[in-house]
């Protein structure tokens, strides 16, 4: 399981250090605590980055409004601001970034940990209903049946990851990850090498919703992923320490895979 990558963009460096192992000891990872926009916008632009906490006040002459619009227009990406600044002018400036969530100082651990799991909540859910002005385009997709607002069994993907929602806080699984998807009638288990997790979602609705080519069925309980086979014959493949079979009406389809490369 990937821990959610988050940037903290703050002038004060006791705060930002504060910050820092308030959410290390939540488990997030922490790419960078930076004081500036320039080198805020440097780091968001060369390294993976899955959420910004961004102060609106920051060294230099940059804000932290017009850092955050430089980099959601490189790649978008849930923001939060955390300021001290609460006055009208200030949060209108911010709106204008699309920010899913706005803190005010001082704040404590449990409204940063909601702030956190409602914009990657809120992310998505805009991404798909209303885009924000975009130059490049990203895959931002929900991978839940419905367009309601999520509940507690969302799994969100975004790129090359996949967010769920396991004990009221989203982790992240990085898709190459996963070895294979197994269903138990509406429960889906997600196999990786160290875990797995259930869902109460449908073998269907995971595959219709996920974007990745390298899962396919290959039985009414089992989709793999085809970059992990070790080794197959006209029954049965391997995955490591697994062994999965191969349903019958799946099988042609699973060769004209290897057939068709």
């Amino acid at each position: 399981m990937h821990s959610i990558k988050i940037l903290i963009v703050e002038d004060e460096a006791v705060v930002g250090l504060d910050l820092e192992a308030r959410l290390e000891a939540e488990g997030y990872d922490i790419v960078n605590v930076v004081n500036n926009g320039p080198r805020a916008i440097e780091v968001y632009k060369s390294q993976q980055v899955d959420l910004i906490l961004c102060d609106i006040k920051l060294i230099g002459n940059m804000t932290g409004i017009e850092a955050v619009q430089e980099m959601i227009a490189f790649r978008e990406a849930p923001v939060i601001y955390l300021t001290a600044q609460a006055d009208r002018s200030t949060i209108e400036a911010a709106m204008k970034t699309y920010p899913s969530a706005y803190i005010t100082k001082p704040f404590n651990n449990e409204s940063l940990k909601i702030a956190i799991d409602l914009a990657i909540n809120n992310f998505a859910v805009r991404a798909q209903n209303q885009p924000f002005p975009k130059e490049k385009e990203e895959t931002i997709k929900p991978l839940h049946p419905t367009s309601k607002l999520p509940d507690r069994e969302t799994i969100l993907q975004i790129n090359d990851y996949v967010f769920i929602k396991e004990n009221y806080k989203f982790q992240k699984i990085q898709l190459t990850d996963i070895l294979f998807f197994e269903a138990d009638k509406n429960y889906t288990t997600i196999h990786t090498e160290s875990r797995k997790i259930a869902l109460r979602l449908t073998l269907n609705t995971v595959l219709e919703r996920l974007s990745a080519t390298k899962f396919i069925r290959v039985h009414r309980s089992y989709a793999v992923n085809i970059d992990k086979i070790d080794s197959f014959d006209e029954h049965d493949l391997n995955i490591g320490k697994f062994q999965i079979p191969i349903g019958r009406s799946h099988k042609e389809d699973f060769m004209k895979y290897f057939l068709f490369r």
